[in-house]
């Protein structure tokens, strides 16, 4: 995500990310995600489990924490109240205008709590097919995303691959972009895409990709593939997406330099609903 993204007491401290800032817009092309052959599931989670339970705790760490670095408005907890199972195969992540235990954030007495899972530690991801099902939030600084950073994080050098974010204030459009040494922050590499028509992505499910592939990687919106980044890219600068693994992670942020903070318009709670998570790899 686009500003470095440190959480002050998170489990992982040292994890840090990105504010994408404006990423390049371009149209969709005619073209979709090659099919994978001979592909080998190395990480898969479908939410299955009773109403109210939390996420599977062998493949998923909650962090908890502000994070100054964005400024964003959130606290993220590491209960059930903010992400938990809906029992029927969804993981719900809920931010909520509320602060039931006094938490502390950057600016002062935080205002909302939510949920941010990655699965560091748990496993890592070099190459392949990478992508999520889900429902985004709407509403004016809501920051939905799901995103890789690179191990051992020591950002921005470190790499991250976001695969998806979203920010309220454009309700049809997700971002796709990668950070790196020289490309960090708001000089991200990336690029937009847009649902026709008005569509908004909070009013159905949808399938965001990236196929990570040495000296690649390419997203796609439901199998549309809408932009594919190289070395070439870089202009000179370093591509550090092929030396290391990346583990991934998922959130929903409140607030912050890039999505602004909610104002009169933005309804609570809001929630990213997760219908699966899976990295495949291919054989041929």
């Amino acid at each position: 995500m686009a500003s470095p993204r440190l959480l002050r007491s998170c489990l992982f401290a040292a994890l840090s990310a990105a504010l994408v800032g404006t990423a390049a817009v371009g149209p969709a092309r005619a073209q979709t995600a090659a099919p994978h052959a001979a592909a080998v599931t190395t990480f898969s989670d479908t939410f299955d489990g009773p109403a109210g339970a939390a996420v599977d705790s062998s493949k998923w760490t909650l962090e908890t924490g502000d994070n100054v670095n964005n400024h964003e408005r959130e606290y993220y907890t590491s209960g059930t109240d903010n992400a938990a199972l809906d029992g029927q195969g969804h993981l719900v992540i809920t931010a909520r205008k509320e602060n039931p235990a006094g938490y502390q954030c950057w600016y002062g007495t935080c205002q909302y709590t939510s949920a941010r899972l990655n699965t560091a530690g748990k496993f890592n991801a070099r190459y392949g097919h990478v992508e999520a099902r889900m429902k985004i939030p709407r509403g004016q600084g809501m920051w939905p995303a799901f995103w890789m950073l690179g191990t051992p994080v020591n950002w921005p050098d470190s790499g991250e691959i976001d695969v998806m974010e979203n920010v309220g204030f454009e309700p049809s459009t997700v971002h796709g972009t990668i950070h790196g040494p020289g490309y960090s922050g708001s000089g991200g590499i990336g690029a937009a895409y847009s649902l026709p028509n008005g569509q908004a992505f909070a009013d159905a499910f949808h399938t965001f990709a990236v196929d990570w592939a040495p000296g690649s990687i390419t997203w796609s919106v439901d199998g549309t593939v809408y932009e594919r980044r190289t070395p070439a890219d870089l202009g000179g600068g370093t591509w550090v997406f092929d030396d290391k693994p990346f583990f991934l992670i998922l959130n929903l942020a409140v607030g912050g330099y890039w999505p602004g903070d909610p104002d009169g318009s933005t309804r609570f709670p809001q929630q990213l609903v997760v219908d699966s998570v899976s990295v495949t790899t291919s054989n041929g």
